[in-house]
């Protein structure tokens, strides 16, 4: 399967709205930038993000593609059945639609779910103890982390009530002996989730090796929320993303074609 040409690219432009555009520029400058940062799995994960409108339609990347190849008019437009809405010459992973679908199908609230294998992610999914108060980093996950055991391979229909409860409302979700799940109601907010959720793992794996820990008082961990917004001076997760996007266009341009 060769790469989308730039013919097929203005034909895709041209067939979808300018809403739906920004949002496969955005997300497929997500998917580059999981692969920059290393928390990539060959072709196996997935970053979905819902098109803005009444019809459960959502974006997903095209099975088979590498991360870093990802561009806005190469990710695949399906419906809540798995239909391609747009025709493409690559597949849809099931294992990565029975966990996206699920949950764009439960929150109404989330555009963007974000799903990875990495090492550290996985290695501290397999923990009992899971996720530890012991970073500044790991306060954030706590506030907002559900746990969701291990069924194997996602491709049972039947897994998806459990997982849409153990997620709830929360951000953050430890898929057990998997990996890590981020939501958020932009692209965005998605990334930035996972961006903090990823280094919380690593520095967990790395303390471990290094004696003793030190936990976080409880007490820190109230009013996270207000103490984000105060971070970010309310801008949230777009207090970083353009000079992101900078980033991706210095390191991995063409993600936007």
């Amino acid at each position: 399967m060769n790469a989308i040409t730039a013919a097929e690219t203005r034909e895709i432009r041209q067939r979808v709205s300018d809403e739906e555009w920004q949002l496969r520029v955005d997300l497929a400058a997500c998917y580059r930038l999981v692969a920059l940062y290393g928390w990539s799995d060959l072709v196996f994960t997935h970053i979905s993000a819902r098109i803005p409108g009444p019809d459960h339609h959502f974006l997903i990347n095209p099975y088979g593609m590498m991360f870093d190849e990802i561009t806005a008019s190469s990710l695949v437009k399906v419906d809540m059945a798995c239909n391609k809405l747009i025709d493409s010459p690559y597949p849809v992973n099931p294992a990565g639609f029975v966990i996206h679908s699920c949950i764009h199908a439960a929150r109404e609230d989330v555009q963007c779910v974000l799903h990875t294998h990495s090492r550290a992610g996985v290695a501290v999914s397999a923990q009992k103890c899971g996720v530890l108060p012991i970073s500044q980093q790991s306060t954030f996950v706590l506030a907002s982390l559900g746990y969701h055991d291990y069924e194997g391979v996602a491709v049972r229909d039947d897994e998806q009530p459990r997982l849409q409860q153990d997620l709830g409302t929360r951000n953050f979700l430890m898929l057990r002996n998997h990996g890590l799940l981020t939501v958020g109601q932009t692209v965005a907010d998605a990334f930035l989730n996972m961006y903090t959720f990823e280094n919380a793992c690593r520095i967990q794996i790395d303390a471990q090796a290094g004696g003793e820990l030190v936990q976080v008082n409880p007490a820190i961990l109230e009013g996270l929320g207000q103490v984000l917004k105060k971070v970010t001076t309310g801008l949230g997760a777009n207090i970083a993303w353009p000079a992101l996007l900078r980033k991706l266009d210095r390191e991995s341009p063409g993600y936007a074609q």
